[in-house]
């Protein structure tokens, strides 16, 4: 073997892919490109199993974060729980928080609880905007004539004091404050006693 040959081999050896063509005998000789020749790729698709992969790293990784975030600082969780409680507060308060409209006021027999139009029954929630006192009722009693400003002022909220000019009588209801007082004998819907200054507290 000469040193010509010896050197076309090496050159050979050295270059750069294998690209194979059909050699003389049907066989396949394996050829390399020279070095420096650029090769061209065919361009890659992403599949849809590729795209969902990658969905669920993000999911992970949003969740991972999350739960950095609770273990860094506690007061969030306890702040997400919190907010729940408000929640459940505010709706049990709107449920506490009805008044009667309208208000009725009526006697003995007529049954105590929420007015409504539909619902005419008789508030047992009474407050007055004057004296700011709740008005209290005495069942099957009406007040006697001689009843004055003084004497629910001094007698106020002391029932066994009020009963003393409480006089029997079935089927009316007695109200009173400290600054105003009321025999009732039927269902009377409150705006028609334009003296009165009585709302309804809330249920």
């Amino acid at each position: 073997m000469t040193w010509t040959s010896s050197w076309t081999r090496w050159r050979c050896a050295s270059a750069g892919a294998v690209r194979r063509r059909p050699g003389a005998a049907g066989g396949e000789r394996t050829e390399r490109p020279e070095p420096g020749a650029r090769t061209r790729r065919s361009p890659t698709v992403p599949s849809v199993d590729d795209e969902e992969d990658d969905d669920d790293e993000e999911e992970d990784d949003l969740n991972d974060l999350i739960k950095d975030i609770f273990q860094d600082d506690p007061t969030v969780l306890d702040l997400s729980k919190s907010s729940g409680r408000a929640v459940t507060n505010c709706a049990a308060l709107q449920a506490n928080d009805r008044k009667c409209s309208p208000v009725y006021l009526g006697g003995s027999s007529a049954p105590h609880g929420l007015g409504t139009n539909s619902s005419q029954r008789t508030c047992d929630q009474l407050r007055c905007t004057t004296c700011d006192f709740r008005v209290i009722t005495i069942d099957d009693c009406e007040w006697n004539k001689s009843c004055d400003y003084f004497f629910f002022r001094n007698s106020m909220p002391d029932v066994s004091k009020l009963k003393v000019k409480a006089l029997s009588k079935k089927g009316a209801r007695a109200y009173a404050c400290q600054c105003s007082w009321r025999s009732v004998h039927t269902l009377t819907d409150i705006r028609e006693e334009q003296h009165l200054r009585w709302v309804c507290g809330k249920h």
